[in-house]
């Protein structure tokens, strides 16, 4: 059975898969999933048309998938956690990113991390950096890892098994989800952003009310002096 046309932005990929198949498949995915700019998600979907046709075997392609996506993640992992923070704490500024920032960051990365991870891996933009955000904010990397393989699995189910049932006719669908991405995008960033208000507010607060404290607990010191020394 010959290939079939692939629709719209999928076309420029078929010599690709003609001439490499599963090793396209893997390489692609891999490379973009440590922050290099490459249609790894594209490259899955379209394979999974030329599984339905026939010309790939669908599991080989989601298991291969999901593999380079964990091991991608995993080097941007690193790539942040040997040289992340340090690239922050001296370049940082110059984008405003003081370590203030950053330390805030951090500790929102820790708190919710595995949902961004997870929910990271549908998000253009976000995908690439998944694995480098981890490392730098220190994400341990068991906890990375375990949210990380949940992500590529969710992530490649989702596209080989659209790519797969729908063939050639996956062009408008593709289009539809990757115009509500932008929505998701901008959505997570109000989320991210109402998060790290809120932790900087309570921080606020409960640094207003020590001060407080600690000034009643001066005036109350002060207060005594004077009676001691009457009382002398």
């Amino acid at each position: 059975m010959a290939a079939p046309p692939l629709p719209g932005p999928l076309a420029y990929l078929a010599p690709l898969l003609d001439h490499y198949g599963y090793l396209a498949v893997g390489l692609l995915v891999l490379v973009e999933d440590f922050g290099v700019p490459a249609p790894g998600e594209t490259i899955l979907i379209a394979a999974a048309v030329y599984a339905g046709a026939g010309q790939l075997n669908i599991f080989a392609i989601a298991a291969i998938a999901v593999a380079a996506a964990i091991v991608g993640d995993n080097i941007g992992y690193v790539i942040g956690r040997t040289g992340g923070r340090a690239f922050v704490h001296r370049w940082g500024r110059y984008i405003f990113l003081t370590p203030e920032r950053f330390g805030r960051a951090e500790d929102f990365f820790t708190r919710n991390g595995g949902k961004v991870v997870t929910i990271a891996r549908f998000v253009e933009g976000l995908r690439q950096a998944n694995g480098i955000i981890a490392g730098t904010t220190g994400m341990p990397w068991l906890r990375f890892l375990a949210f990380n393989s949940l992500g590529a699995v969710l992530w490649v189910g989702l596209w080989a098994g659209l790519g797969y049932t729908a063939g050639t006719n996956i062009g408008p669908i593709y289009d539809e989800i990757s115009r509500y991405q932008t929505y998701v995008l901008i959505g997570l960033g109000v989320l991210i952003a109402a998060l790290i208000a809120r932790h900087v507010i309570r921080r606020r607060r409960r640094r207003a009310e020590e001060a407080r404290e600690e000034g009643k607990d001066g005036d109350g010191g002060e207060g005594t002096k004077p009676e001691e020394r009457a009382d002398d």
